[in-house]
């Protein structure tokens, strides 16, 4: 198994998608949506990317066939367009037309599949596509059901689901080719109980949940980490393992540990204020902070940060658990909590989003630097 590599730290690490696999990316408007499925159509190493325009607005379409062309390709430094077909099925246009998108995007990308070429389909959206189904089913006087949709909604999605694979090809030189979907659905008031977003669940493996309160925050990729998930981490585990580093998944779990921890502790914080907690809570509460905002957090525009290989997500993930670690063991050994909390360190791992892909050594700097500022013995460390 392999992933689908994004360079989108919130989803390579935390909630990752294999080449062949299924996503799906609900949210209300104006949560970032548009942000993730561009980042991903210009960063993902696939092949090939059938974008579906699927009941979006024309101007929406419009943006994308003239931006595609100007990007380029980060792989092959050909205008992003090379590789990129567009089908764009307007809300203005007929609802057949709208219903039918959906499954030319497929075909399509089955038949790059079969030449052996990586191929990522994004849907944009699933849920203009279940109300022309719904619209076609109510004009054939058909029984209703929830929510006025057919009842053969459900059985229609996973069987467009069903299409992403991973194949070996007939033919004689052993080719591979793989079809990884990525459903965006548009609920009504980003209303997760919508039908078209549970029956999407029940068939997608990957659930990237987008919060527009982080949108707002300017906080991007916008995918809360509490509520989203990925049934791909078991398979991923032996891919770290043999491509990035052994402790990957280790650490990857470490990280999700404190900032459940950290939405525990918020609440307490809230009521009573910080200064109740613990020395040790205190420095997890900035640990998580660390990795939302040093980690999670990325900047589209910026070139170093905007795309960040898996050993660059490692090394950046490991820095700030380092980091955690030793003000831990520094704490035992009686140093000030003041002083851990304002170590100039800090300041180096923040900035650590920024280091270019080919200084990575850097790193092995900033960590070697936390041990000799906050003066901890490496003996017995956590």
């Amino acid at each position: 198994e392999a992933p689908v590599v994004t360079g989108q730290r919130v989803i390579d690490t935390f909630f990752p998608i294999t080449k062949g696999g299924t996503a799906c990316v609900p949210g209300p408007f104006g949560s970032g949506k548009t942000v993730i499925q561009h980042q991903l159509a210009k960063w993902a190493d696939s092949e090939m990317v059938v974008f579906v325009g699927c009941g979006e607005r024309g101007n929406e379409m419009t943006d994308v066939l003239i931006e595609f062309d100007r990007l380029s390709d980060p792989y092959t430094g050909k205008p992003l367009m090379e590789k990129a077909i567009l089908i764009g099925n307007t809300s203005n246009m007929p609802v057949a037309a709208r219903e039918a998108s959906i499954y030319t995007g497929i075909t399509m990308a089955e038949y790059l599949r079969d030449m052996g070429y990586n191929v990522t389909l994004q849907a944009d959206s699933t849920s203009r596509w279940a109300e022309a189904l719904r619209e076609i089913s109510g004009r054939l006087e058909e029984m209703p059901g929830e929510e006025g949709y057919p009842a053969y909604q459900s059985s229609r999605l996973a069987a467009f689901y069903e299409r992403a694979g991973r194949v070996k090809c007939l033919g004689n030189d052993n080719r591979e080719g793989s079809v990884a979907v990525v459903g965006s659905v548009s609920p009504p008031g980003g209303d997760l109980s919508d039908p078209v977003v549970q029956a999407t669940l029940r068939v997608v493996k990957v659930f990237w949940s987008l919060e527009d309160r982080l949108a707002y925050e300017r906080h991007f990729p916008a995918i809360n980490w509490l509520t989203s998930y990925s049934l791909y981490l078991e398979r991923m585990e032996e891919y770290w393992g043999r491509v990035v580093a052994l402790d990957f998944k280790s650490i990857r779990e470490e990280a999700m540990k404190i900032l459940q921890r950290e939405s525990e502790l918020k609440e307490i914080v809230r009521l009573v204020g910080i200064d109740v907690l613990s020395p040790q809570d205190r420095i997890l509460m900035e640990t998580a902070k660390s990795i939302r905002e040093d980690f999670l957090q990325q900047h589209a525009f910026d070139p170093n940060d905007t795309y960040t290989s898996l050993e660059k997500q490692y090394r950046m993930l490991k820095l700030i658990i380092s980091f955690h670690q030793v003000s831990l063991k520094a704490l035992e050994e009686g140093r000030a909590l003041g002083e851990i909390l304002e170590a100039k360190i800090k300041e180096r791992i923040a900035r650590a989003k920024f280091i270019p892909e080919g200084k990575l050594e850097e790193f092995d700097h900033i960590e070697r630097e936390i041990t000799r500022e906050l003066q901890v013995s490496l003996t017995g460390r956590v």
